[in-house]
C-alpha cells in the first residue's frame, strides 16, 4: 500500500467520479447515481435527488484539474478546495475502516464532501511527491485518468478495456511486420 486505505478510496473515488464524463457519460441519470454510491459508499448526507447529482456532474471539471495538476499548481488547488469549505475536522471510524480523518461535518453536502476528502488525500500525494501517480490514460483516444496505485508504477491505463485494446493493437502490428 503507497497511501493509507482512506487516501486511497478518496483518490479511487474522484478518479472514477471524473472519468464518468468520458463518453458516453457515466454519471447522466439516478441509476447510475446509485451505482456509483454503491461502489464508493460514502457515509453522512447523502440527498440521492436530482440537484446533488447535478452537482456531483458539475464537479468533475475541477477535481480533473485538481487531479492533473503538477505539484505545486496541486497545492493551489487544494488550498483553494479547503478555503471553500468550512472544516470540521475529527477521527471517526466506521463500518469496516478503522480511525482516519473527517474534515468536514456529515451533514455537508455531498459534493463538497467529496471535493475536501480529494483535496485531503491530494495532500498525501502532494507530501509524498507521488503525482506522478495521477496521468492521462496512454491510450492515445482516451481522455480519463489513470491512477497507478501499483508497487511498480506499472499502470499506464485507465481501465482493462484501454489495455486490452493497445495490447491487441500491439499484438496486431507485430504480426504485421512478420
Amino acid at each position: 500500500m503507497i497511501f493509507t486505505s482512506d487516501t486511497e478510496e478518496a483518490l479511487r473515488a474522484a478518479v472514477s467520479l471524473v472519468n464518468s464524463a468520458e463518453e458516453p457519460d457515466a454519471l447522466a441519470t439516478a441509476d447510475d447515481f446509485a451505482a456509483f454510491l454503491a461502489e464508493y459508499p460514502y457515509t453522512g448526507r447523502i440527498d440521492r435527488d436530482d440537484p446533488e447529482l447535478q452537482a456531483l456532474r458539475s464537479l468533475r471539471p475541477r477535481l480533473r484539474t485538481m487531479l492533473l495538476a503538477p505539484r505545486d499548481e496541486m497545492v493551489e488547488h487544494v488550498n483553494a478546495a479547503l478555503a471553500d469549505a468550512t472544516l470540521t475536522p475529527r477521527l471517526t471510524r466506521h463500518d469496516a475502516a478503522d480511525w482516519h480523518l473527517h474534515a468536514v461535518a456529515d451533514d455537508h453536502p455531498l459534493p463538497e464532501r467529496i471535493l475536501v476528502e480529494t483535496a485531503m488525500a491530494l495532500i498525501d500525494v502532494i507530501r509524498a511527491d507521488e503525482g506522478s501517480r495521477l496521468e492521462v490514460c496512454a491510450d492515445a483516444d482516451c481522455q480519463a485518468i489513470a491512477l497507478d496505485l501499483s508497487r511498480n508504477r506499472s499502470k499506464r491505463y485507465c481501465s482493462t478495456t484501454c489495455a486490452n485494446r493497445n495490447a491487441v493493437a500491439a499484438y496486431r502490428a507485430r504480426q504485421a511486420k512478420d
